[in-house]
């Protein structure tokens, strides 16, 4: 088990006016390698708790213990946390600051105190498994390239800090559709080449359906759901009930299947459904 929370607890602005309860005593476990969709409305706690999980913010009460470390013990040093978890924020490019896109990589492995070769390599691998080429950008300015690939160096700066545990908040927010299935592209990539778990918050169920192997649904502070993608989406009553959707795809196939239409109704991905619905047509010229 790469993550285990036990009985977590967290409030805002304690003993004034405006005391809020942001997590309501979560208990959960996430296994090493497993890559989760974390969902909910805006509110909801998703945010609160995945900053929970690299010590960026210390629970009111209960337990987190990371890759066998407590780290909710006052004696846990969190450099060392910090190098089992990378979080990637919300536009993480606007966190970029040095002279030239080498440099900002290499920033985080450079503070864990790695000679130069062993930085360079790094650097090396990271841009690789974004999509970024080595030779052609490592010069130049992170603040003169696209937007698409901003969020690359950044997500890179994390990555080459080789981390067992990555956390992707809303890593496509603000990008244009092409920048947004480059961007999901390389995290699929990433997950399928290196052994990392990947927590993926995001409001698309679309791309929590294509990527993700099981998902967490968040509601009002609490975990309501954590289950197997498929079986979440089975619920659709439940996830519409705290104002949440299913995949357009998987809403289509129930409603073919309402009508009469004896095809499956859980599938997550437009592959998925175009091979039932041809499945479906053959059956029925057939018949």
């Amino acid at each position: 088990m790469i993550i285990n929370i036990e009985n977590l607890n967290f409030i805002y602005n304690i003993g004034t006016p405006f005391e809020k309860k942001a997590l309501d005593d979560i208990s959960i476990s996430i296994e090493e390698g497993d890559f989760v969709g974390l969902i909910g409305q805006t509110g909801s706690g998703k945010s609160t708790l995945v900053q929970h999980l690299n010590g960026l913010i210390k629970p009111t009460s209960g337990k987190i213990t990371i890759d066998g470390i407590d780290i909710t013990n006052p004696d846990t040093k969190m450099k060392e946390i910090r190098k089992k978890v990378g979080l990637v924020f919300q536009y993480p490019e606007h966190q970029l600051f040095e002279e030239t896109i080498y440099k900002d990589i290499a920033f985080g492995p450079k503070n864990l105190g790695l000679t130069e070769e062993e930085i360079e390599l790094r650097v090396r691998e990271a841009m690789e498994l974004v999509g970024l080429d080595y030779e052609t950008l490592k010069d130049r300015s992170p603040f003169e390239i696209s937007g698409g690939q901003k969020r690359r160096v950044a997500i890179a700066g994390v990555i080459a800090m080789k981390p067992k545990v990555l956390i992707l908040d809303e890593p496509t927010a603000g990008l244009d559709p092409k920048g947004r299935d480059d961007i999901l592209d390389e995290i699929k990539k990433l997950y399928e080449r290196e052994n990392i778990t990947i927590i993926l918050v995001s409001h698309s169920m679309e791309d929590i359906a294509r990527l993700a192997n099981s998902i967490l649904v968040m509601h009002n502070g609490k975990v309501i759901m954590h289950d197997k993608t498929r079986e979440i989406f089975k619920s659709a009553d439940l996830l519409e009930d705290i104002g949440l959707d299913i995949p357009q795809v998987t809403k289509l196939m129930k409603e073919f299947k309402k009508r009469g239409h004896q095809v499956k109704e859980d599938c997550l991905t437009i592959e998925e459904a175009k091979e039932e619905l041809i499945k479906y047509l053959r059956g029925t010229k057939n018949a």
